[in-house]
């Protein structure tokens, strides 16, 4: 583990990855994942649901073509996964998610009301969780209605669903398939018994292979499986099995998330046994077989926590520039308006985002008073602006244009950003970055490191550091 270990020698190309133990050990501290810039706990209680209101009604004004993409949270599980750090509601009485469905329909009723007719039109779509298969039929087909009443999908619209094989009613997929669903996330994060049994997620890889062939029978063109890496009892052997398993199923996308164990913010972990963890050295050594096999296998790094194959539409997004970063994570799709339904979701609207009550019994009174469910949000300023362009840069392309990010915001970014400049140069130093008058540019050896280079353009960070973030590896 003294070595670096060269993963690929294409260094022109974004997927090109360098993995330096000593490095990563040494820039391994707690650090955002940047699907939003400023990071949700940076969000103020004064942006409220009349803000949101007015600017969710302007972009009605001035012939605003920004696409829209539609979020929905459907809180509600079976049983509850110990490593789990989401907002759901974990109960066996499905009677509980009728209500919860109803009031979704009003708030999607409430929100569509502010926009034109014509500013209806929907990109994409995504259903997460909590599991959105807790729902029964028939309240899948009612919140569609409600979704289909109230916006229009653009033709070949993004529609993604994240499934829970171990909770699926028969015909669900099909069901999914004929509401106009075309891509599926489905956890796995480990087949190793094990570790199934120390985080309480039973989980076969039979049941996992029979909703992706299911799936793929039933016309989905796109499959992810999510994976975690530093759960309890993980070895190097029985992940690698794992991954051999992972890859025989062939999905389109992985995501490789790193376990953040938090039990103080998250009250599930505490089941976690400490001791069981893999020790941070085992870690990385997981991390490392990883990327190693799941590029050798001929996927892509797309950044951060995500791999796809060549031909996924992720990978090409990348080299043709046009990738984006959500709170869904990575996406393909041109930068969008995020209208988010649903208990603690979060939306984005021009520069503003929010984020809906956290708890339900809120979340119901505030679409019983017939006012939109905003909790907090935040209105970006200029600054904010300019350091989300060029965060997002860092995150999708490894790359910054110094001149697109003068031309755009009008500044001289050596004096605007000289401190940062000054920062970057350890990293440089040390051949993570590249920086030159035209460009900033993280090379492979600093891609498994981007979170820790775009922290050095956040500004929140440096004035006042509160929240709890997970460890970058």
């Amino acid at each position: 583990m003294n070595a670096p270990t060269r993963l690929s020698d294409e260094s022109s190309y974004p997927s090109a990855l360098v993995i330096d133990p000593v490095l990563i050990q040494k820039y391994d501290r707690p650090g955002p994942r940047y699907t939003s810039y400023p990071t949700a706990d940076r969000f103020v209680e004064a942006f409220d649901a009349a803000a949101s209101r007015d600017w969710l009604s302007k972009r009605n004004v001035g012939g605003i073509t920004v696409p829209l993409s539609l979020y929905v949270h459907l809180p509600f599980c079976n049983t509850i996964c110990y490593y789990c750090a989401c907002n759901k509601v974990v109960t066996r009485d499905h009677t509980r998610s009728a209500k919860y469905i109803n009031s979704l329909c009003q708030e999607i009723a409430l929100r569509a009301q502010l926009l034109d007719p014509q500013e209806r039109s929907i990109c994409q779509m995504h259903w997460g969780g909590g599991t959105p298969s807790f729902l029964s039929h028939d309240e899948m087909r009612q919140l569609m209605r409600a979704i289909d009443q109230a916006f229009v999908r653009a033709p070949g619209a993004e529609c993604a669903i994240e499934l829970d094989p171990r909770q699926l009613e028969p015909g669900t997929i099909p069901l999914l398939a004929a509401l106009g669903f075309n891509r599926v996330s489905i956890g796995v994060q480990d087949f190793d018994p094990r570790v199934q049994q120390a985080v309480n997620r039973i989980q076969s890889e039979a049941q996992t292979r029979q909703v992706i062939e299911e799936a793929r029978a039933s016309g989905f063109v796109s499959v992810n499986l999510d994976l975690i890496y530093g759960l309890p009892l993980q070895r190097l052997d029985s992940f690698d099995t794992t991954l051999e398993q992972v890859i025989a199923l062939a999905p389109d996308r992985i995501a490789l998330y790193s376990y953040a164990h938090l039990p103080t913010l998250f009250k599930p972990q505490r089941r976690i046994h400490a001791e069981d963890l893999p020790s941070a050295e085992t870690k990385l050594q997981i991390l490392t077989l990883a990327i190693g096999r799941l590029t050798r296998a001929g996927y892509l790094y797309i950044g951060m926590d995500h791999f796809a194959k060549p031909d996924d539409s992720l990978a090409i997004a990348q080299r043709q520039g046009r990738l984006h970063r959500n709170f869904q994570g990575y996406s393909n799709l041109p930068e969008c308006d995020l209208l988010a339904f649903g208990v603690s979701a979060i939306g984005r609207v021009g520069p503003t985002y929010y984020q809906n009550e956290k708890t339900l019994d809120a979340y119901y009174d505030a679409l019983a008073g017939g006012q939109l469910p905003v909790m907090r949000g935040i209105e970006l300023s200029q600054d904010d602006l300019l350091r989300r362009a060029v965060i997002q840069a860092l995150s999708c392309h490894f790359r910054v244009s110094v001149e697109s990010i003068e031309d755009a915001y009008l500044i001289c970014f050596e004096r605007y950003f000289a401190d940062e400049l000054n920062e970057l140069a350890l990293f440089a130093s040390e051949g993570l970055v590249e920086i030159t008058p035209e460009w900033i540019v993280v090379t492979p050896k600093g891609r498994m490191l981007v979170r820790a280079i775009c922290m050095v353009f956040d500004r929140y960070l440096r004035h006042r550091q509160r929240a709890a973030y997970s460890k970058l590896i």
